[in-house]
């Protein structure tokens, strides 16, 4: 009884006048999330295993299964193996490795833990890097015979790129080092020096035998020379505490609570702060404000809710607000943008080139996004910062993101669930990468969107008509802005609102800073397709001509468009009728060389795949094109009767 005494593990009195009480102590403990990583053979899962044992979290039956199997897989010859407690699966047990991140339970009368057992292997370092996202403090262990290894460096990088600031380094295996001072000595100096820059607030040496259980929970009488904390001591008081409260209020909304026609309420778990009732709220990005009416919970309603309470609002007003909006305070609102600097962890075999398209999934929403370049990636050895064209597995990088659609987030270092995103490969819908919001890239993210009384909708009822963005696409001379002239005067006539963007007359004015190298033909895109959206939130049937050679950039003005209506319309006509045509002479300047980065000639057009108007011009006049533009905007009920 003596050792739990001291460890902090005592027996339950089951009397009846203290049952109760003992309920109520352990539902009021404070709660610890402990992560193990490190190399190779570090000895993660023999610690944990070692915690639960010394801990009396095994129970009879397991404890029959760990020794059979220690006999039959076990690593420790006729003692128990204490990790097979920690490694589950087959593979993990036939190769004496951890694979996957196993996540176990035990309890002191100070706090109750969950601690999760992460890979060392490189190739697993994603796992690792799943069960640091969650962590309050890492145990990051050290083989006494090996030192500080590149896979030590890396997990405590990542330890810190994902916001943890309390670590514990247990320098294992002491036993086989004959317990030398001197080792430990060493060891607690080189990782100094690695840690210097990572920004923890503390960082405990602990020398250890976790097959033993020196100074696990009991000081061991093998290392006079260490005065500290063993490490169940140093768990059990560390302070952790994090004001969360005391920042401002936001809760993602995970789902639009609709019963019946008499109630309207927002549900989500809140992320951050505390919210009363009547306190004055916004709803991010529309930003459009209310009042909190009533906070309801399953057990009844609430004056007031905090940090990590699952919780349905109501408002006074009602206001649009879908899965994926923020409800936020007034007055210090998160940053809203679609434009991030954020570090990035790669967890693909297929490396990262800057551009693609990729899925960006945040607190309750996914948008569309890719990462238009890499300021730099990081060497894990010396945490320099080096340049660099991709990304490799376990590559770590800070990278600049565009988004399809604007966000609302808090950087990480604030906020680890208003900050944090993974990356999903759009094909085959697996996560692919790990990052971490810094900053905005937008020079104006300070600038809220101001929620206006009348909208898209009451603009084009107005007008009699659906908004729509109507997409020309093909090469230089085909006969886009032709066809686009002829089709806005037949609209104009029966009565329709248009406006006609092409792509020579945006160069005069708003484009006229840009070149023809494939960036600024991205960056004209870009622009046109904020245009045209902004013009069919007017209401308008926008005719946007442009060449628009790739369809990535045409996809992401298909994107920017949101829920308007984009039409693609293909202007298929042969490069050699192009050439022939030549209204400009562009073609015969090309050939000389005069003109770089002509389309069609030395530089690609990428024909759309799946156009809603593929219309082959050889046989057939603009004016026929021209009609049945027009007859697929009436089939589709885009036009005034």
């Amino acid at each position: 009884m003596d050792i739990y005494a001291k460890t902090g593990f005592n027996e339950i009195d089951d009397s009846s006048e203290k049952f109760d009480q003992y309920l109520a102590e352990q539902e009021n403990k404070g709660f610890m999330r402990l992560l193990t990583c490190g190399s190779v053979d570090d000895g993660k899962s023999t610690l944990i295993g070692r915690l639960l044992f010394d801990s009396k979290m095994v129970f009879e039956d397991q404890l029959s299964a760990l020794e059979r199997d220690s006999k039959k897989v076990g690593t420790t010859g006729a003692d128990l193996d204490l990790a097979l407690l920690v490694d589950g699966l087959a593979a993990e047990r036939e190769q004496g490795i951890t694979i996957d991140v196993a996540y176990r339970f035990f309890a002191t009368d100070q706090r109750k833990f969950i601690i999760a057992d992460t890979p060392g292997h490189e190739q697993y370092t994603r796992n690792m890097a799943t069960g640091a996202s969650t962590a309050d403090l890492a145990i990051i262990l050290v083989d006494a015979r090996k030192g500080i290894l590149t896979q030590t460096k890396r997990h405590s990088f990542i330890v810190s790129l994902l916001g943890l600031k309390h670590v514990v380094v247990a320098i294992n295996k002491m036993d086989l080092k004959e317990y030398s001072q001197q080792v430990f000595e060493d060891i607690q100096r080189d990782y100094l020096d690695f840690a210097e820059g990572l920004g923890f607030d503390s960082i405990g040496f602990i020398p250890m035998s976790a097959l033993n259980g020196d100074n696990v929970l009991m000081q061991s009488e093998h290392t006079p020379w260490y005065q500290g904390k063993t490490l169940m001591e140093y768990i059990n008081t560390l302070d952790i505490s994090q004001e969360e409260d005391a920042r401002p209020f936001r809760m993602p909304v995970q789902w639009v609570n609709r019963p019946d026609l008499n109630f309207r309420g927002y549900s989500g778990t809140i992320a951050s702060g505390s919210v009363k009732v009547g306190d004055e709220v916004v709803a991010l990005p529309s930003s459009r404000t209310s009042k909190v009416a009533s906070i309801v919970t399953f057990d009844g309603e609430l004056d007031q809710a905090k940090t990590e309470q699952a919780v349905t609002i109501t408002l006074t007003d009602e206001i649009d607000i879908s899965r994926g909006d923020i409800i936020s305070t007034v007055s210090d609102r998160p940053t809203v943008t679609n434009a991030v600097a954020a570090d990035l962890i790669w967890m693909d075999e297929q490396a990262m080139v800057p551009n693609q398209p990729y899925l960006i999934r945040l607190e309750n929403k996914t948008v569309p996004g890719r990462v238009a370049a890499i300021d730099y990636k990081v060497d894990i050895n010396t945490l320099e910062q080096l340049p660099g064209e991709s990304l490799a597995l376990n590559e770590v990088a800070r990278v600049q993101l565009n988004l399809t659609d604007r966000i609302a987030f808090d950087p990480y270092e604030q906020s680890r669930s208003m900050g944090c995103f993974v990356v999903i490969d759009r094909i085959t819908n697996k996560t692919i990468a790990g990052g971490m919001i810094r900053h905005s890239l937008d020079t104006a993210s300070n600038v809220h969107w101001q929620a206006l009384d009348v909208d898209k909708k009451a603009r084009a009822q107005a007008k009699s008509q659906k908004p729509a963005v109507l997409w020309f696409t093909g090469l230089s001379g085909s006969g886009k802005s032709t066809i686009a002239n002829l089709v806005e005067k037949k609209l104009h006539a029966r009565g329709n609102h248009t406006y006609i963007l092409d792509g020579d007359n945006v160069r005069h004015g708003l484009n006229k800073d840009l070149g023809f190298t494939d960036e600024d033909r991205i960056e004209n895109i870009r622009r046109v397709s904020e245009v045209a959206g902004l013009m069919a939130d007017a209401g308008l049937i926008v005719l946007s001509c442009f060449i628009s050679p790739f369809r990535k950039e045409r996809q992401a003005a298909r994107d920017c468009c949101g829920e308007t209506p984009f039409i693609e319309v293909f202007v298929d006509t042969p490069f050699e009728d192009c050439a022939k045509r030549d209204p400009k002479g562009l073609y015969q300047k090309a050939m000389r060389g005069e003109i770089k980065n002509f389309t069609g000639l030395d530089s690609p057009y990428e024909p759309p795949e799946a156009a809603e108007l593929h219309i082959k011009t050889a046989d057939q006049t603009p004016e026929q094109i021209a009609d049945i533009v027009v007859d697929y905007l009436d089939a589709n009920d885009f036009l005034a009767p």
